[in-house]
């Protein structure tokens, strides 16, 4: 099979067909990172530090030309996608000066028997290795942060692991050319181009997961895909971690203490909406208390808006599959917009008008269909509760969820309870702001429980991201220069590579 770039404002192809890849072809790729990885997981941490700089600078120079071809792949913006690959660069610098400091790709020693053991006791170092490779399956609504230079990439070569990458079909040139740029910056620091492997197919992925190879897996998608490739990871003879992000139904609470604020309709409708709601982070369900003037006010606010882009025709019918799901719930009813796709001015484009949804709090107990319905687009549902203890029943009825805000005073006297109600089902809790626009930093944990992510105790954004493909073995009584590199410095370690 081929995959071809498609324009979603137009929905007209363009650019070259670009083959499949077979399995052999995915065999190969596997195994040119498995050698690879000799190369790249002994580097001396200054060096493995600098080789991903050079990555970043690499991508900042063709920032131009890789921001046009992803948007006219993907119709999010110059604005936007300049800004999304300046995050990328940053956040692979941001994985070089983990690597430089040690702090999560270092050794972890007991500092109780390490060095000097009491009597009788043997000195024990408990280190982290690198896992080996690692199948990175990008995103669709991110064709630079969550693709082939982004952070499942970025943490995995940090923590001393080669990458096999599963190019995704929304953006399939800009995939190429990232790709392109690594392997140049690769091969200028005389590395193998094996470091950064990719392979591009729906069957690819699934022989991706499979390959005897491959030590780990990460992911970006849908609850569909992810829960699949999960399962293929978990199947092997020798079952393997994945790290998948599987979507998230993002619960966003306003006291009654918040009300008022003139400002609430207008930002949540801009969350909503943003990048046509096609993030993960997407504030797709409102509690709000019922009979306030707010409900109005957002409906009003979304009829001022104009319909947004979507990123590729599978991204559409995935969208209305869960639009007819929600509207088919006990109690739920259209408050603004249209339940079916209609394309913009009679044209083919992927274009998508804004939808909001309407429902009593007290339904979702009877019909919890909008709690567990990602709708990966721009629409929202709206849920009214009457009492404080109606809405904390429904919030311990959800899903788990990537991020979770509230909304109020903090001496508001429910205040406690919805923040600890909302921290039991979410990875992030947002005081009084929004859950899209996730910040880079040592600090952000974007995971969740299940089903937001397979693994409630990891991260994809931030440096702690690192951890996810490092694992701890203890050497005891074990001579410094027969230690792996991450145990000692080069003054120590001769098996350290400059």
């Amino acid at each position: 099979m081929t995959t071809q770039s498609i324009d979603p404002r137009t929905g007209k192809t363009f650019g070259p067909q670009l083959e499949d890849s077979d399995e052999t072809q995915v065999r190969r790729a596997c195994s040119d990172a498995e050698r690879a990885g000799s190369v790249w997981g002994p580097l001396a941490p200054d060096r493995r530090a600098a080789v991903l700089e050079t990555l970043a600078d690499a991508l900042d120079a063709q920032s131009d030309r890789l921001v046009l071809l992803a948007d006219s792949e993907t119709a999010l913006g110059a604005a936007r996608l300049t800004g999304e690959l300046a995050r990328t660069t940053f956040q692979i610098r941001m994985m070089a000066d983990a690597v430089r400091a040690g702090s999560y790709t270092g050794p972890l020693v007991d500092e109780a028997v390490a060095g000097a053991p009491p009597a009788g006791h043997p000195e024990i170092r408990r280190l982290l290795v690198p896992l080996g490779p690692v199948a990175v399956y990008a995103a669709s609504n991110f064709p630079f942060a969550f693709s082939v230079a982004g952070g499942d990439t970025a943490s995995a070569l940090a923590a001393g692991c080669t990458v096999v990458v599963k190019a995704h079909p929304g953006h399939p040139q800009t995939s190429e050319e990232v790709h392109g740029v690594l392997r140049e910056a690769l091969v200028s620091e005389g590395l193998p181009e094996g470091v950064i492997g990719m392979v591009r197919g729906f069957d690819a992925g699934s022989q991706l997961i499979q390959d005897p190879a491959i030590r780990a897996g990460a992911f970006t998608g849908s609850q569909r895909g992810g829960r699949a490739l999960f399962d293929l990871a978990g199947g092997r003879p020798d079952p393997v971690p994945f790290y998948g992000e599987l979507g998230s139904v993002n619960p966003v609470v306003v006291l009654p203490s918040a009300v008022a604020r003139h400002d609430l309709p207008r930002d949540y409708v801009d969350s909503l909406l943003m990048g046509a709601g096609q993030f993960c982070t997407n504030p797709s369900l409102l509690f709000v208390p019922a009979g306030s003037s707010l409900v109005d006010a957002i409906v009003a606010e979304i009829a001022t808006r104009s319909a947004g882009v979507l990123l590729y025709p599978g991204v559409v019918e995935h969208l209305e599959s869960s639009v007819d799901r929600v509207a088919s719930a006990t109690g739920v009813e259209v408050l603004a917009g249209s339940r079916h796709h209609e394309a913009a001015d009679g044209d083919n484009s992927l274009s998508r008008s804004p939808l909001l949804f309407g429902v009593k709090a007290a339904e979702l107990l009877r019909d919890r269909t909008p709690l567990d319905t990602e709708c990966f687009g721009p629409v929202g549902v709206v849920a009214q509760y009457e009492t404080m203890a109606e809405l904390l029943a429904v919030l311990a009825t959800l899903d788990g969820a990537l991020a979770g805000c509230v909304h109020g005073d903090a001496d508001d006297g429910d205040a406690r309870a919805v923040v600890a109600a909302v921290a039991e089902r979410v990875g992030r809790v947002v005081w009084n702001g929004w859950p899209t626009g996730v910040g880079v930093n040592r600090a952000q944990h974007h995971g969740g429980p299940w089903p937001a992510t397979t693994s409630p105790l990891h991260t994809s954004v931030g440096v702690t991201a690192i951890r996810r493909f490092l694992r701890p073995v203890a050497f005891q009584s074990v001579p410094a220069e027969l230690l792996p590199v991450a145990a000692a410095g080069p003054e120590s370690n001769p098996n350290l590579i400059d």
